[in-house]
């Protein structure tokens, strides 16, 4: 069950980086929980739905480095790369906890963090 939930979790990040957030959702249970650990989170597919039309300005570029899966949980390591209003790319490290219900994710813990100057120099340009 485990890769089938990371051939979920590859088709819902393809829909997004193509900007097909509706493709993300059907990979969505309805009662879907979001939590962005030390800022916020969100309950259900219709609050996703809102939050990446007021967060992505364009599509993210994910940079998944690592995916490591047990039982009904999938761990998710890399960089995603955001664009803000005036088009400047910002690059953010991040560990996502997506765990699965019905081979649909019922739930996301995400640990997004913006590496500061002194870690710029760990991480692989892309």
């Amino acid at each position: 069950m485990s890769e089938t939930y990371k051939k979920i979790l590859e088709t819902a990040n393809a829909a997004v980086a193509q900007g097909d957030y509706e493709g993300l959702l059907r990979c969505c249970t309805e009662d879907t929980q979001w939590t962005f650990v030390g800022n916020r989170t969100l309950q259900g597919k219709e609050a996703v739905r809102q939050w990446m039309a007021a967060t992505y300005q364009e599509p993210p570029k994910f940079d998944v480095q690592r995916m490591i899966a047990e039982h009904d949980r999938v761990v998710a390591l890399g960089e995603i790369t955001l664009m803000n209003e005036e088009g400047q790319a910002t690059r953010y490290a991040y560990c996502d906890v997506w765990r699965f219900r019905g081979n649909k994710i019922a739930e996301l813990q995400a640990f997004v963090v913006e590496p500061g100057p002194e870690c710029a120099a760990l991480i692989p340009a892309g």
